[in-house]
């Protein structure tokens, strides 16, 4: 089995995030691949998912319990396979089973990523009220996770974030999966936790002012300026500390950040969009995640699609001005990477995306971004 340690730097890379497509905006044809270009790579997909199936309707719970099984359920709804697909099926069966007493959606720990993950899942797969009660009771659970005014004053870097469980120090990550989870429960955008929660995500941006009071932020690059950071807490426990004492921004987090800037309502127009989107222009890359070289690059990979899907640009301008089509850029990286068996995974094993099932469940949710054209 797997350490505490090991899942939990596994499931930095493991949220899911999805909101709701139709809350979305709508992409414009010829924006990106065709159906059938689409349904070739998910056709594949799905006969490896088939063989891969446990006999409880699980993927890899190893690797970080029901949280990978989500991740795929989700995946395959949004790419049109219906909840009573036998895949599909099996794997919410399984997810049903994992329900706690408490609300959360967890077997031993990571109890925020796996329950914000699988209630997304169940949001998806949702049909006449069947998985009410569970993502009611999952998102009053997810509630009980955050460091608000109880545990900490309103000042602390900590105020709003989300760790992995009510003993964890917050991230951008778990947090941002959070949010995702609550948009998609239905709770309002100017609901405390939201709005917490979102004075904790602008506090991870390396962009100084008034929305980030913290001392690393006075204390940044150039290079790092608008993106955001994993963990703001700096210090010599924090790798992504500077000598300078700032903090450096990585790819994930910074899409991640800005989707969850877009989510939350915030505007266009504020400086922490505008910082994100350019630190993005930047440092625009397919190839990698850009920071972290080829290190959970398949999360890195639909964190990029739907925090473009939510910025609502079919192109995209990099910091030469070059126009990108995205969505079909990330289709056509998809399609490189996929593996003869139909499978997907990466040759860094980091945060463990050398499993085929998690590296599938990320491109999976990736390629539900590519929104096929309107032929």
């Amino acid at each position: 089995m797997l350490s505490t340690l090991r899942n939990r730097v596994v499931f930095c890379s493991l949220g899911l995030g999805l909101v709701v497509a139709a809350t979305l905006p709508t992409p414009a044809a010829d924006a990106g691949p065709t159906s059938k270009d689409v349904q070739a790579l998910l056709e594949k997909n799905y006969a490896f998912l088939k063989e891969a199936q446990l006999k409880d309707g699980s993927f890899a719970p190893k690797v970080g319990g029901p949280g990978v099984t989500a991740l795929i359920a989700a995946g395959l709804i949004r790419n049109g396979y219906p909840a009573d697909d036998p895949v599909v099926a099996k794997a919410l069966e399984y997810l049903a089973a994992q329900v706690q007493k408490d609300g959360g959606i967890y077997d031993k720990q990571l109890a925020n990523y796996t329950t914000s993950v699988a209630l997304v899942a169940f949001k998806e797969a949702n049909t006449k009220g069947k998985y009410d009660a569970v993502i009611k009771n999952a998102s009053a659970f997810l509630k009980k996770l955050q460091y608000d005014d109880s545990l900490v004053e309103e000042k602390d870097v900590k105020f709003g974030g989300v760790g992995y469980d009510t003993k964890s120090r917050p991230d951008l990550s778990n947090t941002q999966y959070f949010v995702d989870a609550l948009i998609a429960a239905g709770i309002p955008k100017d609901d405390p936790a939201i709005k917490n929660a979102l004075k904790f995500v602008s506090r991870c941006q390396n962009l100084p002012g008034e929305t980030n009071d913290q001392p690393y932020a006075k204390k940044t690059s150039a290079d790092d300026k608008g993106g955001l950071v994993y963990n703001p807490i700096p210090g010599d426990k924090n790798p992504s500390t500077t000598a300078e004492g700032g903090l450096r921004s990585s790819g994930v987090m910074t899409y991640a950040g800005l989707k969850t800037f877009l989510y939350a309502g915030v505007n266009k127009d504020d400086a922490r969009v505008k910082g994100a989107i350019d630190w993005i222009r930047r440092h625009y890359n397919l190839e990698e995640n850009p920071g972290q070289g080829k290190a959970g690059l398949f999360y890195y990979y639909h964190t990029f699609g739907k925090a473009m899907e939510a910025l609502g640009e079919e192109e995209f301008a990099d910091k030469d001005g070059k126009k990108h089509p995205w969505r079909q850029e990330l289709f056509d990286t998809l399609k490189k990477a996929q593996k003869a068996n139909g499978s997907w995974a990466n040759d860094n094993d980091a945060f463990k995306e050398g499993t085929p099932e998690l590296a599938s469940g990320y491109a999976l949710l990736a390629l539900s971004y590519t929104k096929p054209a309107k032929k």
